[in-house]
C-alpha cells in the first residue's frame, strides 16, 4: 500500500466506523486505531469547531481548549470552505437533541 492510502483501503475503514453502534465501541475502535495525541488532537479540532461556530473567539477558544490560532485557523478554514464533514454532525447532533 506504500504511503498513500489506497481508496479501497480508506473505504473500508470508513465502512468499519460505520459499523460501530455506540460511545462504547467508538472509544475502543478509536482507541486500538489511534495514539492518545491523535485523540487528543482530534477532540481538541471538535471542540473547536464547535467554539467557532457559536461564534467565540479565538482567545476565547484558546483558554479554553488550549489549541493554537494555527490549530483554530485550519478548523475555521475547514468550517468555511472544507467538505462540510463539521456541518453534517452539527445538524444531525442538533437533531438528535430535539429528539431526545
Amino acid at each position: 500500500m506504500g504511503k498513500k492510502l489506497s481508496a479501497e483501503a480508506e473505504e473500508s475503514f470508513y465502512e468499519a466506523i460505520l459499523a460501530l453502534q455506540d460511545i462504547g465501541e467508538c472509544r475502543a475502535f478509536f482507541n486500538d486505531v489511534c495514539t492518545v495525541n491523535e485523540l487528543l488532537s482530534m477532540s481538541q479540532r471538535f471542540e473547536v469547531a464547535k467554539m467557532l461556530k457559536d461564534k467565540r473567539t479565538y482567545q476565547e477558544i484558546t483558554e479554553c481548549t488550549g489549541a493554537s490560532t494555527a490549530t483554530i485557523s485550519r478548523v475555521n478554514r475547514s468550517l468555511n470552505y472544507g467538505n462540510d464533514g463539521y456541518h453534517i454532525i452539527f445538524q444531525r447532533l442538533e437533531g438528535k437533541e430535539k429528539d431526545d
